[in-house]
């Protein structure tokens, strides 16, 4: 599903070169469960956008379902996401005065889709949230704002869910359901989900573990 083969990203600020990424390599089978770890400030952010073709390493392979994607223009990247990958933040990203079901449709609309209400209608369904659609963010719990960025982050069918601090802003039980959300979504889709964390006990829910620190990334023994 991705493989990464010596991946560096070097930054220029003020004139000085930041090595956010160093020589990383991994390979993520389809259908795993990852995890990747490491300090503010380690290269996750960084790797985390390279996965999701949001950025281009400055060396390296990247090949996600076979294809090149390190050297691709930003009509082409921009493909790749709609087609292959699904985003979820620690901060929900919602529209404040647009209702759950409209804010699931947005990728949708991005990628020039018919059936639009249907499929949100779905997606809202499969997180277990379809009798709140009509209701506006503001209307709903930390969690199911969650559950409607996750709802979103499927509509459009992902090989690929990246999760970025996905339970970072949800109390301890809030986080459980989310996590066991993700779970449910594995074992019935198949679905491949890469989570980036900074709490140990989320990341145990993985199969595989990664840590990064200073751009170095290793996988636990």
């Amino acid at each position: 599903m991705i493989e990464m083969e010596g991946i560096s990203k070097v930054y220029n600020v003020g004139g000085t070169e930041v090595h956010a990424l160093r020589g990383v390599t991994f390979k993520i089978q389809q259908g795993e469960i990852v995890a990747v770890m490491g300090p503010s400030g380690s290269g996750k952010s960084t790797l985390l956008n390279i996965m999701g073709c949001l950025d281009r390493p400055t060396s390296g392979s990247y090949r996600l379902d076979g294809e090149e994607v390190s050297r691709l223009s930003d009509d082409a990247l921009a493909g790749v996401r709609n087609r292959k990958l699904g985003f979820v933040f620690q901060t929900y990203n919602l529209l404040p005065r647009t209702t759950a079901v409209m804010n699931v449709e947005l990728p949708l609309i991005y990628a020039g889709k018919g059936g639009r209400r249907g499929l949100a209608l779905e997606a809202l369904k499969r997180v277990g949230l379809a009798q709140r659609a009509h209701h506006r963010p503001n209307e709903l719990s930390g969690g199911e704002q969650q559950r409607v960025a996750i709802a979103r982050s499927l509509v459009n069918r992902p090989s690929l869910l990246l999760a970025d601090e996905p339970t970072g802003n949800l109390d301890s039980r809030t986080g459980e359901d989310i996590l066991k959300l993700f779970e449910d979504l594995h074992r019935k889709e198949g679905l491949t989900i890469v989570l980036v964390t900074h709490e140990r006990e989320v990341a145990l829910r993985a199969q595989r573990r990664f840590v990064i620190r200073d751009g170095v990334l290793q996988e636990e023994e």
